[in-house]
């Protein structure tokens, strides 16, 4: 792939797999693709579920700027708050030159980096780690411990997370989500969900009490892994945060846009 599609394909992923996740907390939620923008905002506390994504390959700085200005937008026009990703390199240079005056024009504020991955990968060999044992998330106790992992490493408060997958059909049986176990305590956790024939991996976490020690990496091989065994798939995708890309090429990803988060200014 180009580094063009490779671009392309990490947006193509967020939009299908973040309508599911949308559409798991609320069957009305906001999952409309306008021109050069893709709503997925579940508009609940749990503010990775409230996305908004600009979709336009090779964008100028004029266009550019219509678009942040109408996803800010719709963003005010939420009760929660979210982000607004953007994929650097669906950007033609400048656009990427008028960037930051663009986000300030539109009433937005960097939130913080990450990076699209993916690679023809799987399958990969069933992992272990001395420390673990390996849960799927089948139950809502399992559920809320996995949504606990996620606001610790995330700094959410524990409501927020607990709103984003509390009773879950769709994280019980489609996702195919693993709890790092050491001993009875859940330390880690990641998920993998098929979409547009590649295996995501999604909300990967790691107690901050617990990090530095493999068992993120851990965790994400296994539901890697299992995924794979169940859907049969080769290629997988990913958006990493800072923490976490050092991790993934280790596995065998390889890191293609670059990520910006946006808020709304406060």
């Amino acid at each position: 792939m180009t580094e063009r599609a490779e671009s392309v394909e990490s947006m193509e992923q967020l939009a299908a797999v973040w309508r599911a996740m949308a559409i798991d907390r609320d069957a009305g939620a906001d999952v409309r693709d306008l021109p050069g923008i893709a709503v997925r905002w579940a508009d609940c506390r749990f503010a990775f579920w409230n996305c908004i994504t600009l979709t336009d390959a090779g964008a100028d700085a004029k266009l550019l700027g219509q678009r942040l200005g109408q996803a800010a937008d719709i963003m005010r026009a939420k009760k929660h708050p979210g982000f607004l990703w953007l994929f650097e390199d669906l950007l033609d240079e400048g656009a990427r030159s008028a960037l930051e005056t663009a986000v300030e024009q539109a009433g937005l504020q960097y939130a913080f980096p990450g990076t699209g991955m993916a690679g023809d990968l799987l399958p990969i060999p069933e992992p272990a780690h001395p420390d673990l044992t390996f849960v799927r998330v089948t139950s809502d106790e399992h559920l809320r411990a996995y949504a606990d992992l996620n606001s610790r490493a995330y700094g959410f408060p524990l409501e927020d997370g607990r709103d984003g997958l509390g009773g879950s059909m769709l994280w019980k049986n489609e996702v195919h989500a693993y709890l790092g176990m050491r001993g009875d305590v859940p330390v880690a956790c990641a998920g993998t969900i098929a979409a547009d024939g590649r295996l995501f991996v999604v909300l990967v976490a790691t107690d901050p009490d617990w990090q530095r020690k493999g068992y993120g990496e851990a965790v994400t091989r296994k539901a890697l892994y299992e995924g794979a065994r169940a859907t049969g798939l080769t290629r997988a995708t990913l958006h990493a945060t800072a923490a976490g890309a050092p991790v993934y090429p280790r596995i065998g990803f390889r890191p293609n846009s670059p990520i910006h988060f946006y808020t709304l200014k406060s």
